[in-house]
């Protein structure tokens, strides 16, 4: 049997209301880099799943960054609504522990913008997502691609396309959530190549 890490949390147990507390580490507009298309990309504070080797550790603490304001929300929604900028992709730190300030922004999106995509990194798998709180399982429903899962040194692959480690899936949430199991993003195309990235302390 597997034993539990202390970042694997257990169902229900990580709740964004009583961890967010509403900070934004940065927002990029019209980059190239954050999933398919030009896209818009809001980083959010705070993730505990603390993943060895993270890129972005500086977001893990929910008090670091600035507080997310309407006219942050208004510069969003005015960048995204030009006709060039495909979606917005929504990274951290942990989204799904932000809850509070992203789900009225996506319902935003979905009324006024319904033409642009929403895609959005998780530290939780498919799998856990399912298990979780009313507020993640709303936020899910409400996107269309989902990046999951904890980046995993061990299995880092330079050669992935808009993932680190080669456990992380690109999944299409809505035929996911149709078809009652994961269906993997059909734009799908890793390189030919496996390029490994192993650190030296696995060398050990």
């Amino acid at each position: 049997m597997k034993e539990k890490c202390w970042n694997d949390p257990n169902p229900k147990e990580w709740k964004a209301e009583e961890l967010s507390q509403g900070r934004i580490i940065d927002y990029k507009a019209f980059n190239f880099v954050d999933g398919e298309g030009v896209r818009n990309s809001l980083y959010v504070s705070g993730c505990l799943f603390h993943c060895k080797g993270c890129y972005n550790a500086a977001t893990w603490s929910f008090k670091a960054g600035v507080p997310y304001t309407q006219e942050l929300e208004e510069q969003i929604m005015t960048d995204l609504a030009q006709p060039y900028v495909q979606g917005l992709t929504l990274l951290g730190g942990e989204p799904f522990l932000n809850t509070g300030i992203l789900i009225p922004l996506i319902r935003r999106i979905r009324q006024e913008l319904p033409e642009k995509d929403i895609w959005s990194w998780t530290g939780y798998t498919w799998e856990e997502m399912l298990l979780e709180t009313p507020d993640k399982l709303e936020m899910l429903s409400l996107i269309d691609i989902l990046v999951d899962g904890r980046f995993d040194i061990k299995k880092k692959n330079l050669m992935l396309q808009f993932r680190g480690s080669s456990n992380q899936r690109i999944i299409d949430v809505q035929k996911s959530l149709a078809a009652e199991r994961v269906v993997i993003w059909e734009k799908l195309n890793d390189g030919d190549h496996s390029f490994e990235q192993v650190s030296r302390d696995h060398l050990i």
